[in-house]
């Protein structure tokens, strides 16, 4: 009898030191988020910061695909470093993109690598821009042996790129979030094409990739603890190349301030054809000619827009019914879409007052009383 009795009083104590296990079930705002290639050994337990606002460096040839820029993680920095946007060469033909996002899993933020492959599959629903909305690529698609550019989302510069297209992408997520998952992160769950394409053959990150991101790693400005989130060097026309022309500085801090609605999805935010999240706005780049304005596009958010601020010094709204688009100065470094200028009710035409009527009325004949 006090054996039974014994085995029924540590079960009883067993199931309740059990129970604040059950009762700590995740909750959305700890949302596991696991699709991709983790990194082994990169884990931590802060968040990365948010994405600076840039504009797209120019094209450096025909054959190169855009890149976007994010957050790594190195000791040698002592915590995240920002790792620039660039155009690469694709190791083969037929594969695009998927870039590295931050995933809350298990108490921690993981660093899933970035990869090349058939398909772009799942990033986080980080809305990088540039045709990386958050969901998918919306910046170019292969047409055989041939990369076809959307001309909405990409900066030719004045390289003449022919084999173009326009479509509008979609921004999944109008927001400058880096991570997916945790406390403050994005909402994001992987489709079913995610899924499949997680699981496709994928080729790792070329040599060029790699060389960028280490020469990033041993850059001291691009540490996040030295550039408060705004790095010097935002972007770059070719990889490791962090010097002399094609060179994007961030915008700097509060530039999101006086922001106006997104340009598009580029760096980062863009327009409708890809899938729209419900609750999110989309918007439209107009596609830049050669040396005439880039698209903006900045992802959080309104990056495009954005970044139009902080590129160039505000200017007064002209005085006509609708606003006028400005070009760039063609000193700076990439050419910047200046943001509409928020729309101003048109000037009402009001009618001529009505005027006394005794000023055309003809004097009044005096006849001598009869």
């Amino acid at each position: 009898m006090l054996k039974h009795a014994t085995f029924r009083n540590l079960l009883l104590a067993a199931t309740i030191a059990a129970s604040p296990l059950i009762a700590a079930a995740a909750t959305p705002a700890a949302a596991q988020i696991s699709v991709g290639i983790a990194v082994p050994g990169i884990s931590v337990t802060i968040a990365p910061p948010i994405l600076p606002i840039y504009v797209q460096p120019a094209i450096p040839a025909v054959g190169y695909l855009w890149t976007p820029g994010y957050w790594a993680w190195g000791a040698d920095q002592a915590g995240y470093y920002w790792v620039p946007g660039t155009w690469v060469q694709p190791p083969t033909i037929g594969v695009l993109w998927t870039p590295p996002y931050w995933g809350w899993n298990n108490g921690n933020y993981v660093f899933y690598n970035g990869y090349w492959g058939p398909h772009v599959g799942f990033y986080g629903g980080v809305n990088y821009g540039f045709g990386y909305g958050g969901d998918g690529y919306g910046g170019g698609r292969w047409n055989g042996n041939q990369f076809a550019y959307n001309q909405n989302v990409n900066n030719f510069g004045s390289v003449p790129v022919t084999n173009v297209y326009r479509e509008n992408v979609a921004v999944v997520n109008n927001s400058q979030v880096s991570y997916a998952g945790g406390a403050g992160g994005l909402r994001s769950e992987p489709t079913a094409a995610d899924r499949v394409a997680a699981n496709e053959q994928h080729v790792a990150p070329t040599a060029q990739q790699t060389a960028h991101v280490s020469t990033a790693a041993r850059t001291p400005e691009l540490a996040a603890s030295r550039n408060g989130g705004h790095p010097a060097i935002a972007a770059t026309a070719e990889p490791a190349k962090f010097e002399g022309a094609g060179v994007v500085r961030a915008a700097p801090a509060g530039a999101a301030e006086h922001a106006a609605a997104p340009a598009s999805a580029a760096r980062p935010g863009e327009a409708a054809t890809a899938r729209p999240a419900p609750g999110h706005s989309v918007a439209t780049n107009a596609a830049p000619a050669a040396g005439r304005v880039a698209p903006v596009e900045h992802a959080a958010p309104e990056h495009a827009a954005q970044a139009a601020h902080a590129a160039a010094p505000a200017r007064p709204a002209p005085a006509r019914a609708a606003p006028v688009q400005h070009a760039a100065a063609p000193a700076r470094a990439a050419p910047v879409q200046r943001a509409a200028a928020p729309a101003r009710a048109a000037p009402v035409q009001h009618a001529a007052a009505p005027r006394p009527a005794a000023a055309h009325a003809a004097p009044a004949e005096k006849r001598p009383a009869t």
